[in-house]
């Protein structure tokens, strides 16, 4: 019988360990993206995340008026699983939906025998945050059947095939795929990987990954690399999902070399505008930043940071060599003795070396200063009592020079707020951006496995330049960084889930026929 069936969601399930929870760059991606979403689907886009109590609270507002008949019934004991349904305050104000998983860990190997039976994941060698995220995943796919039960009996929707997405971020979440599958086949399930975890971790043990990439295997290198049960997951969830994506094209190499599975659509990450201040608000927003930047940096070096000093910083996870920040630190030496020998800067430079967790003295050598920041900022930091963007905005200048960087989402941060930012060959967001015809505002400095000291070279002297640059090439700059962030507007990149969502629709359809009419093998 043919299908007419147009493949767009009436509904859009969506999950991740970092939804109401900032750990990291999916926070960024999720919560920019969350806006867009709930335009094209008011109040049918439920973002389920692990409830963390007083820590989630800071990201999430309970509203109990909102699916209070399904409240109702989860609430006498249908689902052993507890929640609390609000909004994620967050640009759309999403509907958002947190769980306590605690009551999985008595059941946890009856778990991994079930997955391993049904889906081949090897969860024999877990350990760290393995058993969490699995228990949270699974525990996630528990209530989204129920939900899903409880839309389609109140909302009439038995008499078509209901269209519902579930999208799941990163290997944590690879448990609510295969729950679904398995209990809820009808509904349609996304997996997306956002950098691999066999990519990431070659290339944070000192592997080169790019000069034998070919030769990568990554079943025998989760061996190598004590990740078994991680990747195994990952694996697994790329090949069972109804649509897999990733977030660029360098990634989507590494899946088809490591984890043997090409991806349906690249999706990559965009920016939410409206997070940026506009018109005189701006000013006064990086103005303040400013004053707030020169108070601490003073307080921490130990004088007075004059008013025309020049800001740099760099962000991000605390991973030394992926992130670059061993380029960065070096780069700043190099910059230190170029000034030292020529005297060609009159400025200060003051880095902001912005890494959770990466807590060092501050330093200063002639004239180049560095001043750590070892907290996560969401305005809450004992330094500063600011967020990450209340900060940048008050920027120079950026540097993110990533050996390993499937997207980036920091120097598009930057550039969204009119900073120009420095990145790599490496980082997908450094491809995309060199494909653009406004590069003054983002320098993409080639990198591969063994130029580590021209790298590092390369933003020393684009740091002199920018200082030498004139005030009207420096507005050029930071105009053409905005004009890029532009370009990765959501309402520009949204198309691609718009795509993904009709792949994992149509391919459900073609798993649903064939659990009715199972082939003869």
């Amino acid at each position: 019988m043919k299908n007419n069936t147009t493949y767009e969601p009436d509904y859009i399930f969506e999950t991740s360990w970092e939804v109401c929870n900032r750990v990291g760059g999916i926070y960024a991606v999720l919560s920019t993206r969350a806006a867009s979403m709930q335009a094209e689907h008011p109040d049918k886009v439920f973002f389920f995340g692990p409830d963390f109590g007083a820590h989630s609270d800071i990201y999430f507002k309970e509203d109990k008026s909102l699916l209070k008949d399904w409240s109702l019934v989860i609430g006498n004991g249908s689902l052993a699983i507890p929640v609390r349904i609000g909004r994620w305050m967050i640009p759309g104000e999403p509907i958002a939906i947190l769980l306590k998983f605690d009551a999985l860990w008595a059941q946890k190997d009856a778990i991994y025998a079930w997955a391993w039976n049904k889906f081949k994941v090897q969860s024999h060698a877990a350990y760290g945050d393995y058993d969490e995220s699995c228990l949270f995943g699974y525990a996630a796919g528990m209530v989204m059947e129920s939900l899903y039960k409880h839309l389609v009996e109140s909302r009439k929707l038995k008499g078509k095939r209901p269209q519902f997405c579930m999208h799941a971020n990163e290997w944590q979440t690879a448990f609510t795929i295969f729950y679904l599958q398995d209990h809820c086949p009808e509904i349609a399930t996304l997996f997306t990987t956002h950098a691999t975890g066999i990519g990431r971790s070659i290339a944070g043990n000192g592997k080169p990954l790019y000069d034998y990439f070919e030769g990568y295997n990554g079943d025998q290198m989760a061996q190598e690399l004590n990740m078994v049960s991680k990747h195994s997951v990952e694996k697994q969830a790329a090949h069972w999902a109804d649509c897999f994506t990733t977030v660029s094209d360098i990634t989507a190499r590494e899946c088809k070399q490591l984890l043997d599975k090409p991806v349906d659509v690249v999706t990559p990450n965009g920016f939410e505008p409206t997070y940026v201040p506009k018109g005189n608000s701006f000013d006064v927003r990086r103005k303040e930043a400013r004053e707030a930047l020169r108070k601490v940096a003073g307080q921490q070096l130990g004088g007075v940071v004059p008013e025309n000093a020049l800001f740099v910083c760099i962000s991000g996870r605390q991973e030394w060599k992926n992130k670059g920040i061993d380029v960065f630190a070096l780069a700043l030496d190099k910059l230190a003795q170029k000034i030292y020998h020529s005297g060609q800067l009159e400025r200060e430079v003051v880095a902001f070396v912005m890494i959770p967790y990466l807590d060092r003295a501050p330093s200063r050598k002639g004239r180049v200063s560095a001043v750590f920041v070892p907290y996560y900022l969401d305005g809450h930091d004992p330094l500063f009592g600011k967020t990450y963007y209340d900060l940048l905005i008050g920027m120079d200048v950026s540097v993110f020079p990533s050996y390993y960087e499937p997207w980036g989402y920091t120097p598009l941060e930057s550039c969204a707020f009119h900073v120009p930012t420095i990145t790599t060959s490496l980082a997908g967001f450094g491809v995309w951006a060199a494909q653009q015809k406004d590069q003054y505002g983002v320098i993409v400095v080639e990198r591969n496995d063994s130029n580590f000291d021209e790298v590092a070279e390369h933003i020393a002297d684009d740091l002199l330049r920018f200082d030498r640059l004139s005030k009207e090439d420096k507005a050029r700059a930071r105009q053409e960084a905005a004009n890029i962030a532009k370009k990765a507007d959501w309402k520009h990149f949204f198309k691609y889930y718009r795509k993904a969502y009709a792949i994992a629709l149509k391919n459900r359809d073609n798993r649903l026929t064939e659990l009715q009419n199972p082939r003869l093998l």
